[in-house]
């Protein structure tokens, strides 16, 4: 439990700083939805990259704009990183226990099911907040449009329109995106720290906890991304109001072979940049903040 807190705790106030990204990379993850490359008219492309598109929405939107889905985020970051943080060391302590390895298998196995775990518990957030960034008052072609006034009114429409079925809509592929990431995230965060100190002997503190991040977001981004971007898509497509599923995709393997099928390869990694720049951030500021929250509570309460 407190794991589970330490951990949402910290993802919120990291969070806090690396929404607006999560804001841009959703935009660009949707922009030129099912189109093939080089065929997209300027004024259906208007983010170019993640700099100009983050500047673009704070232009045309403000702060509310580039914060779009903030209080969602933060629930669903409770949800997942509680999760993940919360259950990585005590799943990995079980099966040491029952196999008595603690090799990478264990690691890798650990924090895949604990973020499988958190994907599955906050995934009607996940998908709240993915419609709340990609709406935009300026550019309507991003997208389908799902305009909600709150996280509340949000969970509430969907809850009447598409019943538990539209809450969980994505949660499969959320929970392979959550999976893969956690999979890569905990094993290299701490392999990333043993390095550091054997190579650089470094110690521990700030210093190292954010090098170790660094190198550990860039390594979960690139395993990551082509499955936030079918999530990104599963989650926003317009859902037919009378049989209420997804008009564009059936699941995730259909969103992703009509993904590759069109718009290439490259599609899968659309909004690469803003990703790494929301989760390298992300993932050292959360690291940084559990270790400072888990060293205030021993002090306490050890």
């Amino acid at each position: 439990m407190a794991g589970f807190v330490l951990g949402g705790m910290a993802a919120c106030g990291a969070v806090t700083f690396t929404n607006p990204w999560e804001v841009v990379k959703t935009r660009l993850q949707l922009q030129g939805e099912l189109v093939r490359s080089g065929t997209l008219a300027a004024e259906a492309k208007p983010y170019h990259n993640s700099f100009q598109a983050l500047g673009l929405v704070f232009k045309g939107e403000g702060v509310r704009g580039i914060q779009r889905g903030l209080g969602a985020a933060y629930v669903y970051q409770v949800c997942l990183n509680g999760s993940r943080l919360g259950f990585y060391d005590p799943i990995r302590n079980i099966i040491l226990n029952v196999t008595g390895s603690e090799g990478v298998s264990a690691r890798v196995a650990s924090g895949a099911l604990a973020g499988m775990a958190g994907a599955l518990l906050g995934s009607p957030l996940y998908l709240v907040k993915t419609r709340m960034q990609s709406f935009s008052p300026v550019f309507a072609t991003i997208g389908h449009q799902h305009h909600y006034s709150s996280t509340w009114s949000a969970l509430s429409s969907i809850w009447k329109l598409e019943g538990v079925r539209g809450l969980y809509r994505g949660c499969d592929a959320a929970m392979a995106r959550a999976g893969v990431g956690s999979a890569v995230q905990l094993p290299t965060y701490d392999y990333s720290k043993r390095f550091l100190k054997a190579r650089f002997n470094m110690v521990e503190g700030t210093s190292l906890h954010f090098a170790a991040s660094m190198i550990c977001g860039f390594l979960v981004c690139c395993a990551m991304n082509p499955f936030d971007v079918i999530s990104t898509r599963m989650y926003n497509q317009k859902v037919d109001p009378v049989t209420r599923v997804g008009v564009l995709y059936k699941n995730p393997v259909d969103c992703l072979v009509k993904m590759v099928q069109t718009e290439g390869v490259g599609g899968l990694y659309k909004g690469f940049a803003a990703h790494y720049l929301r989760i390298g951030p992300h993932t050292m500021l959360m690291f940084v903040f559990y270790e400072q929250l888990k060293t205030a509570y021993k002090k306490h309460f050890d």
